[in-house]
């Protein structure tokens, strides 16, 4: 790469990281990801910031903590002094774009994006602020439930779809706008889709790939309530399993409607690589695949995410640039890692920022060096009573929160995670290693504190702001239409020409 690097990140909803342990698995029907796979980087154990929507975009755009940004759940502001990918690559010369979800809450819907070319999907409001004070409420209105496994199935047109298919028409049409301009500037362009979030509902044509599927059953059948540990019991509870009866072919077309929507976002995602050769960026740009967070998929009983298993919390990642090897990387690494890598692949020095990622660059990893600290994930949101903080540190990862017993998974030997080492005699020394670290890295109860302000404060303000006139901070997108296709203040036969790409003869 001659010029500075255009940048392309391609962000998917609630993707387990299982199904891609070297790209997508041989059985999904993800022919564009699999393409990108062999010029890739693939990171096989990539861990998310948070199990939930906001926290861990909040986290993949800045490489901080849930904790350090305040974005504890998917009501909490992220704050607009928190510099952000987009704010490095805008501050060193690039034109930076969105189109698709970031769940930004909060008056500041930009975050160091020049332009979003799109609506967010979900609210930017305090509107889903979760109460530490009412442990156990449910609030309806809001709250995950199990009719998503219940009414899994096919439609050709939903509220995600809808959504889904305006960012992929976006996204292609910015790329073309990219490669015909005259300004030199690199560019920074993230496309985020909402899918395969549930609900579990697929387009036909999708669908009918997984007819002979044979991953419709989870690996991990459903466990009793009694037989699981407390956290997953509330999130049992905040999914109000007890008002229904998840039958085993309900639990199949899930998962057949989940598979079926990755091969849907892996068409979009085709589309846009098409467009990006067409219009002669491809080779230039670095492509970074990636998704917010998991989904548990019925393993165990448990759904969508919120949980510190594996299927909630490890995600897909991989990094497209001739600068680093085609090859699967094994070392634990985050999507927090992501800002420090992209400013490293692109030149961005940020050095003047001190402390400011508890991610770090992964070009030495990806070039055979070995990770300086551990990964580390926090959960501090709906089905919580507490925070929740993760390590995954080599083989090993801990759970701790201060209302439960600590879990302590040899993720080697048991990578479904059937077995709670922590008080075991043989592991006793990682351990207490481990518990140690979770002590250096976090102050529980001082965490906790925050968390239980933010929410009163917020919960506060929202009822407030719901009274009287209502001004949402929801982002309404710019549609120059004075500026568009052809105007009498411009001229018809340099417009034209300009427009065109390749320009012909």
């Amino acid at each position: 790469m001659t010029n500075p690097p255009n940048v392309l990140v391609l962000m998917v909803d609630q993707l387990n990281g299982t199904l891609f342990p070297d790209g997508p698995a041989d059985w999904l029907h993800a022919p564009n990801l699999r393409a990108l796979t062999a010029r890739s980087t693939r990171f096989a154990n990539c861990y998310t910031g948070s199990p939930l929507c906001a926290p861990a975009r909040a986290s993949f755009m800045t490489g901080q903590l849930p904790r350090r940004t305040r974005v504890y759940d998917n009501a909490a502001e992220f704050a607009s002094d928190i510099p952000t990918y987009a704010h490095h690559l805008r501050r060193a010369g690039y034109h930076t774009a969105l189109s698709g979800k970031m769940h930004f809450v909060g008056a500041d819907q930009l975050h160091g994006f020049e332009e979003r070319l799109t609506t967010d999907i979900y609210p930017a409001d305090f509107g889903w602020t979760p109460d530490y004070r009412k442990p156990g409420e449910r609030i309806d209105w809001w709250y995950h439930n199990l009719g998503s496994v219940t009414g899994a199935g096919t439609a050709e047109i939903t509220n995600q779809m809808e959504y889904d298919d305006e960012v992929a028409y976006h996204a292609t049409r910015k790329i073309f706008d990219l490669g015909r301009r005259t300004n030199p500037a690199p560019w920074m362009l993230t496309v985020s889709f909402t899918h395969p979030h549930d609900p579990y509902v697929a387009r036909k044509k999708y669908w009918d790939l997984y007819a002979d599927c044979e991953h419709l059953a989870p690996d991990v059948p459903a466990m009793s309530y009694d037989e699981l540990d407390p956290h997953s019991k509330r999130i049992f509870d905040a999914n109000n399993w007890r008002d229904y009866t998840i039958r085993a072919d309900e639990i199949a077309r899930s998962r057949r409607a989940y598979f079926a929507n990755i091969s849907y976002v892996d068409e979009l995602i085709g589309n846009i690589l098409e467009t990006l050769a067409a219009s002669d960026q491809d080779e230039n740009t670095i492509i970074v695949f990636t998704s917010d967070h998991g989904d548990m998929l019925g393993e165990r009983g448990l759904w969508f995410k919120m949980s510190g298993f594996e299927g909630s919390v490890r995600v897909p990642m991989m990094i497209s640039d001739p600068r680093l090897p085609a090859a699967r990387i094994d070392t634990p690494v985050s999507t927090m890692d992501i800002t420090p890598t992209l400013a490293d692949l692109a030149g961005v020095d940020l050095s003047d920022i001190a402390a400011w990622t508890d991610g770090e660059t992964l070009v030495p990893v990806a070039q055979g060096a070995q990770r300086q600290t551990p990964v580390r994930f926090e959960y501090a949101a709906e089905a919580s009573e507490a925070p929740l903080v993760g390590i995954r540190d080599g083989r090993w990862k801990y759970v701790h929160c201060d209302l439960d017993p600590p879990q302590l998974y040899d993720l080697e030997n048991d990578p479904h995670e059937l077995t709670n080492l922590a008080a075991a005699p043989a592991a006793a020394a990682v351990s207490a290693r481990l518990a140690a670290q979770v002590a250096q890295f976090w102050d529980m109860p001082a965490y906790d504190a925050e968390v239980r302000q933010s929410q009163a404060r917020r919960l506060l303000v929202y009822e407030a702001l719901r009274n009287g006139a209502y001004f949402p901070w929801d982002y309404q997108p710019l549609q120059r239409a004075s500026e568009r296709f052809m105007r009498n203040h411009m001229d018809l036969n340099s417009l034209e020409y300009a427009q065109r790409y390749p320009k012909g003869d």
